[in-house]
């Protein structure tokens, strides 16, 4: 079976999911929907795709799944359209920024009986893959503390922030929703801290830059995550994972593998710089895995409820640095 794919959005993402489409067996990409006619005119004349309205692409017969890629505030709205239209969707996180409509979203899905994927790629990402592995294989133990660090080699533009609901909610969602894939348990308590520290600009806005979280399961498993919007020397992501029989960790990833030593001491090639270099692969996968389940009508290996609880994870952080103390997850999902 081959899936025949509408990306809804013609901008940096929906240009990443596009290409991710061309490069999966049975997947095809027949239109694109973009209220920008040059950027739709773009990924027509790269990938010969239709250009589309969204009705349109609800109404098609020859679409069987949609990509949304389209700013934060429409996806909800999309998703119970789509579901109601008879397509698959796949969805960039966050499905909406107040948990409530999350909430109401994912019960229109379910009433629809329709497949729902939120993009999480990193946990597609071929080095995080192996370190779950290795701790479903057992090969560390009991997992027992968890560490994540996330930097940006820098922040996006003051009014993409303004709109994105904060960096909890727009950048540490991914690692939320790591923490919970790799600590095996839900979070029970969640601490946070926050400043601003690379960009005045940022901290007008509304939002912060810098910022770490502890989040605790009940059993007291940990997982530590720091975040900033820039590290100079590139885009840093790294992931220990500490276990009673050992620890496994997936290291940064450089231009090329290699290392140089000289009479003017050692030298690497620098680190991959954004996310559209180093996630290539991740991105591939996770298209790969949402083709799949389309095509064998399985369950979606990320779900409408995984995005749900990192919502929730970052509403505990928001309010964790608002009240200065440690937040119940129990307060923000009731």
């Amino acid at each position: 079976m081959t899936v025949r794919f509408g990306v809804l959005g013609a901008g940096r993402i929906g240009q990443v999911h596009a290409g991710a489409i061309a490069t999966v067996p049975g997947a095809t990409l027949v239109a694109i929907a973009d209220p920008v006619a040059a950027a739709a005119q773009a990924m027509q004349d790269k990938y010969g795709c239709d250009i589309r309205s969204i009705d349109d692409i609800a109404a098609s017969d020859d679409v069987d799944a949609v990509i949304i890629c389209t700013p934060t505030d429409t996806h909800a709205d999309l998703i119970e359209q789509f579901s109601k239209a008879g397509k698959a969707v796949f969805c960039e996180k966050p499905v909406d920024l107040s948990l409530a409509r999350v909430q109401a979203c994912l019960k229109t899905v379910e009433a629809e009986g329709a497949t729902l994927m939120v993009g999480f790629n990193r946990r597609f990402d071929p080095d995080f893959m192996a370190v779950k592995a290795a701790i479903d294989e057992g090969r560390v133990g009991t997992v027992e503390m968890v560490t994540i660090t996330s930097r940006d080699p820098g922040a996006p533009p003051v009014d993409y922030i303004k709109r994105s609901g904060g960096i909890f909610r727009d950048m540490t969602i991914h690692d939320f929703d790591m923490a919970r894939w790799l600590l095996g348990e839900e979070v029970d308590t969640v601490m946070a801290a926050a400043s601003v520290l690379t960009d005045p600009a940022i901290g007008a806005a509304g939002d912060f830059d810098s910022v770490n979280v502890i989040l605790r399961t009940a059993s007291g498993r940990q997982a530590i995550i720091t975040n900033s919007r820039r590290a100079a020397y590139g885009y840093d992501q790294r992931i220990e994972v500490l276990g009673s029989d050992g620890m496994v960790a997936a290291r940064n990833q450089h231009e090329a593998n290699i290392d140089f030593a000289g009479t003017a001491g050692f030298a690497r090639p620098p680190l991959l710089n954004f996310f559209m270099t180093r996630y290539t692969a991740a991105y591939a996968n996770e298209i790969a895995a949402f083709v799949a389940a389309v095509a064998d009508g399985a369950a979606t290996p990320t779900t409408g409820h995984d995005g749900m609880m990192a919502l929730a994870l970052a509403d505990a952080a928001v309010k964790s640095v608002a009240e200065g103390r440690a937040v119940k997850l129990s307060e923000i999902t009731g």
